[in-house]
């Protein structure tokens, strides 16, 4: 992934924002402009507004990952889940903070932001979302809700003729 792109997707890989449908109410991670699920696509458009996800979810599916991609092989053996969010989305993300052996459907986790790659010794750090376990201790983060919208300016007033 190119660093420009890589930088215009930052807040939603910082800020688990996604977008949900006036018409329907669906919740989509990355956010999208037109709804996946509405029956006529076009009802949406226009209606996606952002959405912040909680950052919790529960473990749907997981493999552990002994041989790596080509600058992840320190990792291994490490665990790529599926994570079901409460809000609706499925996300694709490492879970951390936890041996590979104690991973199972169901466990509750929540986001977390980690380094994911370097590139080059000199190179760009990026981060972006990993997942860990849930302990009784953490405090429940807020649902998901609808994210602010950035204000735009007035249209200048045009002079009369």
């Amino acid at each position: 992934m190119s660093i420009a792109r890589f930088w215009r997707e930052t807040p939603r890989r910082y800020n688990l924002g996604g977008s949900k449908c006036a018409t329907c109410g669906t919740v989509s991670f990355p956010p999208r402009v037109v709804c996946p699920t509405c029956t006529h696509h076009r009802q949406s458009i226009g209606k996606m507004a952002p959405f912040q996800l909680s950052g919790e979810g529960e473990v749907e599916s997981f493999t552990v990952v002994h041989e790596a991609a080509e600058g992840f092989e320190m990792q291994v053996p490490y665990v790529l889940a599926l994570v079901r969010t409460p809000e609706g989305p499925v996300l694709t993300g490492q879970i951390v903070d936890v041996e590979p052996g104690e991973v199972a459907i169901g466990l509750p986790v929540r986001a977390t932001f980690r380094k994911l790659r370097e590139e080059g010794k000199a190179g760009v750090i990026h981060y972006g979302y990993k997942f860990s376990p849930r302990t009784e201790d953490d405090p429940a983060p807020p649902r998901g809700r609808t994210a602010p919208v950035p204000r735009e300016a007035p249209a200048p007033e045009r002079a009369k003729a």
